[in-house]
């Protein structure tokens, strides 16, 4: 129900205060238990059934910042108000609110295993972004067509499966592209069979235990709303399909490299 609610009333997110203040030098505020319940309550009484990832203080006095359901919100500490779109740090002219969504990438891309991940990387990257991808999308195919020069810009990809259509149909049936998606990553050759898929060359079926379900809900949880979503080694979002010399731009950017 959160995820329905948010798509309505939240139109963006809010900074984290541990990632503002790691960025200008400060520790975290200290988490009151008491004032994290109010707002937990706050939000359940909202939407019941939430999922929260994070609730901590947020550099917004009297507010404390809530991750859940693939939103960032602010909360005030007595529960009454809620708070949506992008927080601005005026002095330094930033988007806290992204850098807060990119420290929580970071840390929940950490958590996936290498072997979980479909690689296309050259011998001695100098980056790597991670791409959540379907297999059937137009532009998922027009950015993979282009993996050869990527990788000769000095990028490495990492894809994780984020089937458009979901996991599941409106009657509880596997999806055909989460199907398809499933035999990629089930294949001997994962990496032959993803390119195929790309070329609009249906893999051939098969079932085992695969992550495709898992890194669905992780694309969910980390705001992802579409294919392909690049994020680069910061958890910073880079955008959707780019050029091979846009990446490297991107990547040579600001703190993306870092």
């Amino acid at each position: 129900m959160f995820r329905k609610l948010s798509f309505a009333l939240l139109a963006g997110a809010f900074a984290l205060a541990a990632c503002a203040a790691d960025r200008q030098g400060a520790g975290p505020a200290a988490v009151d238990p008491a004032t994290e319940q109010v707002v937990r309550a706050a939000l359940q009484k909202l939407a019941p059934g939430v999922q929260f990832d994070s609730v901590a203080p947020a550099s917004l006095p009297g507010f404390y910042q809530v991750i859940a359901s693939g939103q960032l919100v602010y909360v005030s500490t007595d529960g009454k108000y809620m708070l949506n779109g992008d927080l601005i740090d005026l002095g330094s002219k930033r988007n806290l609110s992204e850098r807060a969504w990119a420290a929580f990438r970071k840390a929940e891309l950490a958590k996936v295993p290498a072997a979980q991940r479909i690689v296309f990387a050259p011998p001695h990257p100098k980056y790597t972004v991670t791409v959540f991808s379907d297999v059937n999308c137009g532009y998922c195919r027009m950015f993979h067509s282009h993996i050869d020069q990527i990788n000769a810009e000095g990028i490495a990809v990492e894809y994780l499966a984020w089937p458009r259509e979901g996991v599941t149909t409106t009657a509880g049936n596997p999806t055909a592209t989460y199907t398809e998606m499933v035999s990629v990553w089930c294949a001997a050759d994962r990496r032959a069979a993803f390119t195929a898929a790309k070329q609009g060359k249906a893999p051939k079926p098969a079932q085992c235990a695969n992550p495709v379900k898992d890194e669905f809900d992780l694309g969910v949880r980390l705001g992802v709303s579409g294919t392909p979503t690049i994020l680069g080694p910061d958890g910073m979002m880079l955008g959707g399909y780019v050029t091979p010399d846009k990446l490297l731009k991107l990547l040579q950017q600001g703190d993306t490299g870092g």
